[in-house]
């Protein structure tokens, strides 16, 4: 699997163009998905959100690149930003209640990671 074993959680590397980072972090979100359809009915039921928000992000990252202007491509991000900000909320429910355990801290802090860096991105975009 994209720099991780199959009973890893961890990254073991992180490319510099986020493109890639939220690609491969969409990725790892499939992988969860299909562990948390072994994990029982709220676990079901959270996967499709977590799904859907967390592979969303990557794909509205790619969106934005075709914008039609400044502010439709800001406009864009901020949707990825809400996408990470589920995805990330999410992840952190399932962990505090048991269905996610230790092994998927990871997944969790490249969540908050990203979350903190698309925010920068789209303050700088701001400034410019």
């Amino acid at each position: 699997m994209l720099l991780m074993e199959t009973s890893d959680w961890t990254f073991k590397q992180k490319p510099y163009d986020l493109r890639e980072r939220l690609f491969i972090f969409a990725c790892v979100i499939t992988r969860l998905a299909q562990h948390l359809h072994t994990r029982g009915p709220v676990a079901i039921a959270l996967c499709s959100q977590v799904l859907r928000s967390g592979t969303s992000a990557g794909a509205n990252y790619e969106e934005a690149d075709d914008g039609s202007s400044a502010g439709d491509r800001r406009a864009k991000r901020r949707i990825v930003l809400r996408e990470l900000k589920e995805t990330n909320f999410r992840l952190r429910v399932l962990r505090q209640v048991d269905i996610l355990g230790e092994c998927h801290d990871p997944v969790i802090n490249e969540s908050a990671e990203l979350v903190k860096i698309v925010a920068t991105v789209i303050r700088n975009s701001v400034t410019k």
